[in-house]
């Protein structure tokens, strides 16, 4: 287990840390955590890395002081979640707990943790290289709309002083960073890494391969140049080959950097083949942490979504390609788990953002390699897109196969417009993977979420037609008939997105398709850094056409159509 005191270090006989990692949440070392991933990865190539986690921000900073100066660099994320996403509702209201601290307390980490925790760092040791990285940093990397406080904030380099900024999935760029940082690379040098950020004074140069946007100045002062600076960077952000991205702010600019490629299956493989524990730091014990709770028992598959919708920042910060591990590697983490004493059977999530995408790609990769599209899905299903369910189906089949797995569920999301289409099932492996998924995945209930009615509604969140929806109850409804079966289907919605109004809200809440499912829940739209609803919202613009867009801003207004699901 990685030290998190002085005496654990000393317990190791170490002299030296050359990485210390101070997170918001506290410390699970399960590949489900982003802090234990990179920290794993680091150790595997001879690294000696501590972690810090939920240090107290409001005493005498002892928490940051007790391991003293790393020989390379501090490294801070706030932990799985944005710390604002992590602490507020929708409605702005406070929470009560927090499922990434023990015992599920809340208050254990600063609101804006990555800015906090890094000028704290920089007070201390000025001299020590900062790198920021995890959900907080990477969504944050350039200009934002910041809910919370109802404004625009610059990138969360300017305000945190941090030296670098990993974004995405880091444990590529993060190794290259560090091997650079060891050999005491010159600026330029590693300024030319792939897949960082960092901010730099003076005038920016211009050159070829460079998209230089609206300064973050012109973007305060103007709405439609903040849609503009969006559009072009969510279209970068989804491209395989991407430009060096500069965005001007105050008397320099921000650079960042294209990511890495995709990676492999080989490389995949390699990240989870390392000695993760999968379990709470040993500091925890007899205290119960809810979010390891949630996920101990499941199984990641696969990185990235090709989905698109305009709510999420899944591609922003995993990317829009594909990258699957191959299914020894799954299988093999499967028999570690099942070989674990308090496992009992039940695998909770055989998935990952979006469960049936797993080995999906192109059919012809080039095509994908000049692609602009944001989305594979959405208008419609792109003809390159090769939606054949035939690998899941047979990595279920592996997994299920193996001794003490009782059940594999898939606790994930599932896109049902891979499989389906308004006319019924896109090919010979649609029906199989449905019923596979209700019979032998499903808890009891199926969870999709279609999350609106309205076509309008629908079209602002890059979201198929509800037709679709209707479809896959029918499909859903034949396969409980012909099996004798009672699975649920369950669909979430999103009330108050923009573009949506109380009377599409009253319309959702009467659409006859719904009657006799199990309503569970509508979630009030929560704008997110880096996602295009989010940018509809503050600007009142959608980004894709700059055409005004209905926007409902008043809470009780709000509220009002959420209850509207809820009526009888």
């Amino acid at each position: 287990m990685f030290p998190s005191s002085a005496k654990e270090v000393q317990k190791l006989g170490w002299d030296y840390i050359d990485v210390i990692f101070f997170t918001g949440d506290a410390f699970v070392d399960h590949p489900s955590f982003g802090t234990a991933c990179i920290s794993r990865w680091l150790q595997k190539h001879n690294y000696r890395v501590a972690v810090v986690p939920q240090p107290n921000w409001r005493d005498d900073l002892r928490d940051f002081r007790k391991l003293g100066a790393p020989r390379l660099y501090f490294a801070v994320n706030s932990g799985a979640m944005d710390s604002m996403v992590n602490h507020y509702t929708a409605a702005k209201r406070l929470r009560h707990d927090d499922a990434y601290t023990p015992d599920g307390k809340a208050g254990a980490r600063p609101d804006y943790a990555v800015t906090v925790y890094t000028r704290i760092l920089k007070q201390l040791w000025p001299d020590v290289p900062v790198v920021i990285g995890g959900v907080e940093a990477s969504l944050r990397r350039l200009t934002h709309y910041d809910y919370w406080q109802d404004s625009l904030k610059p990138s969360v380099l300017v305000e945190s002083g941090a030296d670098w900024l990993c974004y995405g999935m880091g444990e590529k760029p993060m190794l290259e960073l560090t091997r650079g940082i060891e050999k005491g690379w010159n600026r330029r040098q590693l300024e030319a890494l792939p897949q960082i950020a960092f901010l730099r004074s003076g005038e920016p140069k211009p050159a070829e391969g460079r998209l230089l946007l609206h300064s973050f100045e012109e973007c305060k002062a103007s709405r439609k140049a903040f849609a503009e600076n969006f559009h072009e960077i969510e279209t970068h952000a989804n491209l395989l080959n991407p430009s060096v991205i500069i965005e001007p702010v105050g008397g320099g600019y921000v650079q960042v950097n294209p990511p890495c490629p995709p990676s492999t299956q080989e490389e995949m493989d390699s990240f989870w083949d390392l000695p993760f524990t999968k379990l709470p730091h040993p500091r925890y014990k007899g205290k119960r942490i809810p979010a390891y709770d949630m996920i101990k028992d499941s199984i990641i598959t696969h990185r990235g979504c090709f989905g698109g919708c305009n709510f999420c920042t899944i591609a922003a910060h995993q990317g829009k390609f594909i990258q699957s591990r191959s299914e020894e590697s799954i299988v093999a983490e499967v028999r570690k788990l099942a070989a674990m004493p308090e496992f009992h059977g039940n695998i909770s999530d055989l998935g990952a953002p979006t469960a049936n995408m797993y080995g999906m790609h192109g059919k012809d990769t080039s095509i994908c390699g000049k692609c602009r599209r944001k989305s594979c899905l959405y208008p419609s299903p792109c003809k390159n897109l090769d939606r054949d369910h035939s690998r899941v189906l047979g990595l279920y089949r592996k997994v299920d196969a193996v001794k003490g797995i009782k059940h594999s569920y898939i606790g994930s999301g599932v896109r049902y417009d891979l499989f389906l289409d308004e006319k019924g099932f896109v090919d010979a492996t649609g029906k199989p993977y449905l019923r596979t998924l209700m019979l032998d995945h499903t808890s009891g209930r199926l969870k999709v979420a279609p999350e609106h009615t309205e076509d309008k509604v629908l079209d602002y969140m890059a979201k198929p037609s509800f037709r679709l929806f209707e479809r896959l109850r029918t499909e859903f409804d034949k396969i409980n008939r012909e099996e004798g079966r009672h699975t649920e289907l369950v669909p979430y919605f999103i009330s108050s997105h923009p573009g949506c109004t109380m009377s599409d809200m009253q319309k959702l809440a009467s659409n006859p398709c719904l009657r006799g499912i199990w309503m569970e829940q509508v979630q009030d739209f929560t704008p997110t850094p880096m996602t295009t609803s989010s940018v509809m919202y503050y600007t009142g613009l959608d980004p894709r056409t700059m055409k005004p867009v209905f926007v409902e801003h008043d809470p009780n207004r709000k509220r009002a159509q959420k209850s509207q699901f809820f009526k009888k």
